[in-house]
């Protein structure tokens, strides 16, 4: 099979590799998936950079999610589900043309939905199901910021909050992205471009509080959400796109700006931090990320959520995807396929 390897931690263009390897195999309880095509994560943009610790080491296949039809069971895996069209969540492997996965982590998809919503249903469908119905239920009534909020999981968690009765607070990285996030429900969106949003949003609220923050991007921006929340809020975080520079330095200069918070202070002022890293819930709890997983395809076949595909580029063009996503100038999801 073909798959792109990632190599070295560096600019995409160098980072990846196009190389056969050997057909993987389904060992008990997996799946194998004749893939259609993948999509993209922010946390493969990290793991390419080096910054990503669960990340296999180098030579290496990555890739969260995989769309196609399974052609072959393990043992103790349901053998019906050979010939089925589905979405897959995969521990990484999912940039190849063949990929395993437990059966838990797939869901059977209509043959019509295509290749892009398909995939934004997975990784990315999966967090937001997680952060904003599972990990931090939201309430009608609720003032609820989202950071990245045009982002993959970002537009999701606007459109789960909207959905829910919240009045919706969008940050966003230009005018069309505005005119986006606003479009998808939310209340009111803010680019982050014309000025500080805790500022603008300050403006907003008047003498209300923030009652949920879903915050994607962390260092100085985890200080700001806190002093902007009101008592009983949360904040969820479930990224860290601060984190740009490569080395220590970088990785430091993030750490450092995030601050340092006593426990006592969250009990005294009620407030929470929560914290969601997928990968470390699906080791833990392989039946609660299914369940999320699965959700999040039902809530689209049911129009609760409507995924945004930005493109679904040829896989050949990887590195160009990547850079692209990393660019920050991309709205929902970046697909390929094969």
């Amino acid at each position: 099979m073909r798959a792109w390897t990632l190599i070295a931690h560096t600019d995409p263009h160098r980072a990846f590799a196009l190389r056969e390897h050997p057909d993987p195999q389904p060992k008990p309880n997996q799946v194998l998936i004749r893939c259609e095509g993948f999509g993209l994560n922010y946390a493969d943009v990290m793991a390419a950079r080096g910054l990503y610790r669960e990340a296999p080491p180098l030579p290496s296949i990555i890739g969260y999610e995989a769309v196609g039809r399974v052609i072959a069971a393990g043992q103790e895996a349901p053998q019906d589900l050979i010939g089925k069209r589905v979405v897959a969540m995969t521990r990484f492997g999912g940039y190849a043309e063949l990929a395993v996965t437990d059966h838990r982590a797939c869901a059977v998809i209509p043959e019509e939905l295509s290749i892009g919503t398909a995939a934004a249903l997975a990784t990315q469908g999966a967090t937001a199901w997680y952060a904003a119905r599972v990990l931090c239920p939201l309430h009608a009534g609720e003032r609820v910021l989202v950071h990245s909020a045009a982002g993959g999981v970002g537009h999701l968690i606007v459109q789960l909050a909207a959905k829910a009765g919240c009045e919706v607070f969008a940050i966003v990285g230009g005018a069309a992205k505005r005119q986006h996030t606003l479009s998808l429900g939310a209340a009111h969106a803010i680019d982050r471009r014309t000025g500080d949003y805790s500022t603008q949003l300050r403006t907003l609220l008047g003498k209300r509080r923030l009652d949920a923050s879903f915050n994607a991007v962390a260092g100085t921006s985890f200080k700001k959400d806190m002093q902007l929340l009101g008592s009983g809020g949360r904040l969820v975080l479930f990224g860290g796109a601060e984190r740009g520079g490569l080395g220590a330095f970088g990785t430091l200069r993030f750490v450092w700006s995030m601050g340092a918070l006593l426990p006592i202070f969250l009990m005294m002022k009620s407030k929470s931090i929560l914290g969601v890293n997928m990968l470390k819930l699906g080791d833990n709890r392989p039946d609660l990320m299914a369940h999320c997983f699965r959700e999040a395809v039902a809530a689209q076949a049911a129009g609760l959520i409507s995924p945004h595909v930005h493109e679904v580029m040829p896989a050949e063009r990887l590195p160009e995807a990547h850079a692209l996503l990393a660019s920050g100038s991309t709205m929902g999801k970046v697909a390929l396929a094969w």
